[in-house]
């Protein structure tokens, strides 16, 4: 086994320590996962982690054992490093002892496959990360077949996104196109639209979430687009009953995909109208 690296400005440390930028991610085709149970899960979901930074010495939680477990199994390359040099690649103060490099999934719309009755998730402008990472929290959570951002300034794999799913981005299918391309492609698809919006036409308690639909959110600021205002696209709104017009939009997801489970479930007590197909 090699020596750790102890310099913090060894080249291989301040490679990985520059992945935290998104132009160094894409034009290196490479993220970064901080986290053992983050890790873990992307090693078990099949993603192709390429090398394991450790600091043994933080490695101290049955997660970090598991990791490193399950990453020599898979015969990552593993790099051993001193806690000088791990703080220049370790997010904050959550110093686990293992940053792992891979490369990402794929995310080419055309290459999406889902089952017949999927129940798909479409972010557009959704730009916090952590934002991004709760709503594939609450995804994963309710058993959403897949997650497509539908525009070009959500960074995906933004390490604070990875960090926020708790890892599970790991084990959702996911996609990304522009508005229009997605749009057509659900049609072709039959999967039905329903757009979170305030001035929707229905309550999202009398929307129709069986079958095949896809639950489209806009950022906070600006909403959806008006690509989401086209005819055959259902407009759905979560009531306010107090001073603000909007909910954070990771919460709204979470209203509305768990809504969408409730009705979805095998004998719920209550199926929305399906007026809206007809």
């Amino acid at each position: 086994m090699d020596a750790p690296i102890t310099s913090p400005q060894n080249p291989r440390i301040r490679a990985v320590a520059a992945l935290r930028d998104r132009r160094d991610r894409e034009r290196e085709g490479r993220i970064v996962i901080d986290g053992a149970r983050e890790i873990l899960r992307a090693l078990r979901a099949g993603i192709a982690v390429e090398q394991l930074f450790v600091c043994e010495a933080l490695c101290r939680n049955d997660d970090s054992r598991a990791a490193l477990d399950e990453a020599a199994q898979r015969s990552v390359e593993r790099i051993d490093v001193g806690e000088r040099a791990f703080e220049k690649i370790a997010f904050g103060e959550r110093a686990e002892g293992l940053v792992a490099v891979a490369r990402p999934p794929s995310i080419a719309l055309d290459a999406l496959r889902l089952p017949g009755d999927a129940l798909v998730v479409v972010l557009e402008g959704v730009e916090k990360p952590g934002n991004l990472g709760a709503i594939l929290r609450s995804a994963d959570g309710a058993g959403a077949d897949a997650l497509i951002v539908a525009d070009g300034g959500t960074d995906l794999f933004n390490p604070n996104a990875i960090r926020a799913s708790v890892g599970t981005i790991f084990n959702m299918p996911l996609a990304t196109a522009p508005p229009g391309e997605v749009i057509t492609w659900l049609r072709v698809h039959g999967i039905r639209i329903a757009a979170a919006r305030v001035d929707g036409s229905r309550p999202y308690t009398q929307a129709d979430f069986t079958g095949p639909v896809a639950i489209v959110l806009g950022s906070e600021a600006e909403g959806l687009s008006n690509a989401w205002t086209a005819d055959g696209i259902e407009g759905v709104r979560l009531p306010m009953h107090g001073i603000a017009d909007s909910l954070n939009v990771s919460v709204a997801a979470a209203v509305l995909l768990y809504e969408a489970r409730r009705q979805r479930d095998p004998g719920a007590a209550h199926k929305a109208r399906r007026s809206s197909r007809h």
